[in-house]
């Protein structure tokens, strides 16, 4: 938490976002607490004085300090700041670590060189459209390691398997080439400008099926003509 009073509202929440976006970074392993603002939500001790640094890195289980981060912004790099914090932090025998805007590092370094603050690391941060980007730009060789997680990124889109069949071309229509086209390559490598051939289709067009025949009509059968009867001859007569 800065000494400073009156920090302008654009650099306070700035100040309040970077302190937000640093506390997944360190949490790996590691136990995590923030101070953003007026918030005084951990504090540690320091030769009777009571302070609240912006983060603080607790072991697992939150019994043993690992370090204190610090962030800063373009209004606090001075040298109040470094005396009343930077100092009083690096103290505590745990690392410390130092963020401040790119325009300041050059001022910071001045600063821990002239009070000769045992900073562990220095980094700059500065945003990019909706994204804040951080940078190393100092590490002290005695500083410990302390893991920082990579920022999570979307899964990557599987490739198609190259065993799986390419979905048939549509077929392309031929267009006449004029004499004299300045195309030297044709469709699928051919040269000249010849026009494409298209594509054989996959499946032949089903032929129209052939139209029964109608069924052959019944003859009508001949009426036999009946015959007139035999008239019956007359009897002869008998001889008297």
């Amino acid at each position: 938490m800065s000494p400073i009073l009156t920090r302008p509202v654009r650099e306070q929440l700035e100040h309040d976002r970077v302190i937000r976006l640093l506390q997944p970074r360190y949490k790996r392993k590691t136990e995590v607490i923030i101070n953003p603002g007026s918030e005084q939500n951990q504090s540690v001790t320091v030769k009777n004085l009571v302070v609240f640094p912006d983060l603080l890195i607790f072991a697992e289980g939150g019994k043993k300090l690992l370090a204190t981060v610090e962030v800063e912004t373009g209004e606090s790099v001075n040298a109040n700041e470094a005396r009343a914090e930077w100092g009083v932090f690096c103290k505590l025998k745990v690392p410390m670590y130092l963020y401040v805007p790119p325009t300041s590092v050059d001022t910071a370094r001045r600063l821990i060189a002239e009070y000769d603050i045992p900073v562990a690391e220095v980094w700059s941060f500065h945003t990019v459209l909706d994204q804040v980007r951080f940078t190393m730009i100092y590490r002290s060789p005695d500083a410990p390691v302390v893991k920082v997680s990579a920022p999570s990124k979307p899964a990557a889109k599987a490739k198609p398997d190259a065993a799986t069949p390419k979905p048939i071309a549509k077929l392309v229509a031929k267009s006449p080439v004029r004499q004299g086209s300045h195309l030297r390559q044709g469709f699928g490598g051919q040269a000249g400008g010849q026009a494409p051939k298209t594509v054989a289709k996959a499946a032949a067009k089903p032929k129209p099926s052939t139209k029964a025949k109608p069924a052959a009509k019944p003859k009508p059968v001949a009426k036999a003509k009946a015959k007139p009867a035999a008239k019956a001859k007359p009897a002869a007569k008998k001889r008297r």
